[in-house]
């Protein structure tokens, strides 16, 4: 993916369910983690399916994030949003060495949690009001090969507070 494909991917992001992020952040995105940051086109050449995502962390908290993997409605169903995510795995797996990584989804999602379980993610916790309109989130995370008894993704006991989100990384 490319800074190009920014002007070619928005009408992926037509969906109720998708965050649209500004020009910048995606252009963060690009700079700062390249690797990360993968596309699907069609056959026609049209953007099917798009995902980024980032290193973050200290110590065992190192890891890889999916930020966004949006994948436009006829294209659903296919496993291209499987194969975006297990890139982005192996990247923040094989090249940041992370021992985890982890993506947040509405807790209303239950498509995208049902295939993001079958990925291998679990629930690592709820984050209360992570989302505009109040939605709550849950941060679901899946262990790499850095942590191969899955002690960095125990689900916590209690849901936090998006505000406190950052304090608890």
């Amino acid at each position: 993916m490319t800074c190009d494909d920014l002007f070619r991917f928005t009408p992926t992001n037509l969906d109720v369910l998708t965050e649209t992020y500004n020009i910048g952040f995606y252009a963060l995105y690009f700079s700062r983690w390249p690797g990360l940051a993968t596309l699907q086109e069609s056959a026609c050449g049209r953007v099917a399916a798009y995902a980024i995502g980032k290193a973050e962390g200290r110590a065992r908290e190192w890891h890889g994030h999916i930020s966004a993997v949006t994948v436009a409605p006829e294209f659903r169903r296919l496993g291209v949003a499987s194969a975006l995510c297990a890139d982005i795995e192996r990247v923040s797996d094989q090249t940041f060495r992370g021992h985890f990584c982890d993506l947040f989804v509405r807790v209303t999602n239950s498509v995208a949690i049902g295939m993001y379980r079958k990925m291998g993610y679990s629930v690592y916790r709820r984050v209360l009001r992570y989302y505009d309109q109040d939605e709550d989130g849950f941060d679901m995370r899946k262990p790499l090969s850095r942590d191969p008894k899955g002690e960095t993704c125990v689900p916590l006991p209690r849901p936090i507070d998006a505000r406190d989100l950052n304090a608890s990384r």
